[in-house]
């Protein structure tokens, strides 16, 4: 077995097509868009890069491509903490051989602490936790949605077997959309609809720079001070909205407002990898025309429920069901275009959150688990702190 630095564009092109061949007979694996994944690997098109920097291997027996990975460190959010300066690997996918898989980890792992860390996170992506992050520990059964790891069930044992440890997983609720709510979260929901000090709104594409700004000051109130994420800029948000603008259904992102300065967003967005199933990973010519006649003909049923933000100030007062709340109202009785809601990405380090999504309903039907790494095998392995 030989590992070899990505440097050319052949080789960075069988990093990409390992995954195609690894995953051909998996009828619920949906292939990625090649160009999200090589994105993430250059600066033109991954911002992280202005903080952070950035390796990739392929893994060959023979002329075979038999696995991949990167290791990376953010420098926002590596040095947070002091104590334990942490890097990351990610994009990892290997055939089921432990042998293999420690090269593949050992390389990460080695140079990582020639750059000062002393642990390493993975699989998670070089840059936010909105895509690429932790390892599908459940859900194997089922579709993944836009820019969301699939893995087979085998990497479980591969890691855990290196040594990794869990660190937090996040949970994927899946509920019907026409089911109704916890009587809790719509008495809360009430009281607030009732206070004239609040309001809540969607919002409008006609005054979209207005509303994306009111989000991006929740945000940064809200998740900054959450381990392992930093504060978002103007620029990161512009690489986002250029993403999802084509996509954006405005009747389902929906704002709170508490004396018309903004307190909480909840965000849903069509999941669009309902639509990009029928590209193969291709969005050329044809792509964007199968693309285009999927949108157009509306065959996506679902809503993804991405984020949620609400500002310290204001937590625990029931925001978080009065937005769930107007946004069912529109769903439930004005649109009813989204059948399916899947709620993705709740820590399982957040127990308020977690209580509020129960009460919107649903069952937890996939986890993707953040894996810890300490390089000082003696050192004490501490979970993700809960909150809440």
């Amino acid at each position: 077995m030989r590992l070899i630095e990505v440097k050319t564009k052949k080789e960075a092109k069988e990093f990409i097509r390992l995954h195609t061949e690894l995953y051909k007979n998996e009828k619920a694996w949906i292939r990625p868009l090649d160009k999200d994944i090589e994105g993430v690997f250059h600066p033109e098109t991954n911002k992280t890069f202005n903080h952070g920097e950035c390796i990739r291997w392929i893994l060959k027996k023979g002329d075979k491509t038999i696995g991949r990975v990167a290791a990376f460190i953010n420098h926002k959010t590596a040095e947070k903490d002091n104590d334990q300066p942490t890097g990351g690997m990610g994009f990892f996918e290997c055939i089921d051989d432990q042998e293999a898989a420690n090269m593949l980890m050992d390389a990460c792992r080695d140079w990582l602490k020639e750059k000062g860390m002393e642990a390493m996170d993975g699989p998670i992506n070089f840059g936010d936790r909105d895509k690429w992050w932790g390892l599908l520990t459940e859900g194997h059964d089922l579709e993944p949605i836009y820019q969301c790891n699939y893995h087979f069930p085998y990497y479980k044992q591969l890691f855990e077997n290196y040594g990794f440890q869990v660190y937090f997983s996040h949970l994927t609720f899946i509920r019907n959309t026409f089911d109704p709510f916890h009587p809790r979260i719509m008495k809360k929901s009430e009281i607030l609809h009732q206070d004239p000090d609040y309001s809540f709104e969607h919002l409008k594409l006609s005054n979209f720079e207005k509303y994306t700004q009111d989000i991006i000051k929740v945000y940064n109130k809200a998740w900054v001070n959450h381990d392992g994420v930093a504060e978002i800029s103007d620029a990161q948000v512009e690489v986002i909205v250029k993403q999802l603008k084509p996509i954006i259904d405005e009747k389902i992102i929906w704002l709170a407002y508490y004396k018309d300065e903004p307190v909480a967003f909840y965000i849903n967005i069509p999941e669009v990898n309902q639509i990009f199933k029928y590209v193969n990973g291709k969005l050329d010519t044809i792509g964007k025309l199968k693309f285009l006649w999927h949108k157009w003909r509306k065959t996506n049923k679902k809503m993804l429920g991405l984020v949620f933000g609400v500002v310290p100030e204001h937590q625990g007062k029931g925001l978080d069901g009065a937005l769930i709340m107007a946004t069912a109202q529109m769903v439930q009785k004005d649109y009813k275009r989204y059948p399916t809601l899947e709620i993705n990405g709740i820590g399982d380090f957040n127990r308020k959150m977690i209580i509020v999504v129960k009460q919107v309903g649903g069952e937890i039907k996939k986890v993707h688990s953040t894996y810890r790494y300490l390089f000082d095998r003696e050192k004490p392995f501490e979970k993700m702190k809960y909150i809440g």
